[in-house]
């Protein structure tokens, strides 16, 4: 029992101080940096009607819609950010290059934002797809 805590005594200290070393040091970086949710002076925008775009294969020669064809998007960032963000440079999209000729089906919008911009939140976060009739092929 006594060889249970004298033997190697020595790596035993040094294992519990390096231990609490790294404990304090990740204890201190995580203090330093601020959540992302507590940022001070963060702004939130609503885009509105923002078009949604349709990304499907090249050769694929479908005239697809999707309904609803607008969505709203909010964004947060620092005011300084949001102050000369615009609507142009938010882009949403749904990618259809993998669909099948089925009936309607929806899918989920994709909504890229420029650096320093955080997306909150997407209205509605799916569209429905539709596809129309392909034409018939006469003889």
């Amino acid at each position: 029992m006594r060889d249970l805590f004298f033997k190697d005594f020595g790596w035993k200290i040094f294992s519990l101080l390096l231990a609490a070393g790294i404990w304090l040091t990740v204890h201190r970086i995580l203090l330093e940096s601020p959540e992302p949710a507590t940022l001070g002076g963060a702004s939130s925008l609503t885009y509105d009607n923002l078009p949604v775009l349709i990304v499907a294969a090249a050769s694929d020669v479908h005239l697809y819609r999707v309904a609803p064809n607008t969505v709203s998007v909010t964004v947060r960032g620092s005011p300084d950010a949001i102050a000369v963000l615009q609507a142009k440079l938010i882009r949403a999209t749904v990618d259809l290059t993998d669909i099948k000729s089925a009936g309607d089906l929806k899918r989920r919008v994709d909504v890229s934002v420029p650096s320093g911009i955080t997306l909150v939140s997407i209205e509605p976060p799916k569209v429905g797809i539709i596809i129309p009739p392909s034409p018939a092929k006469y003889p």
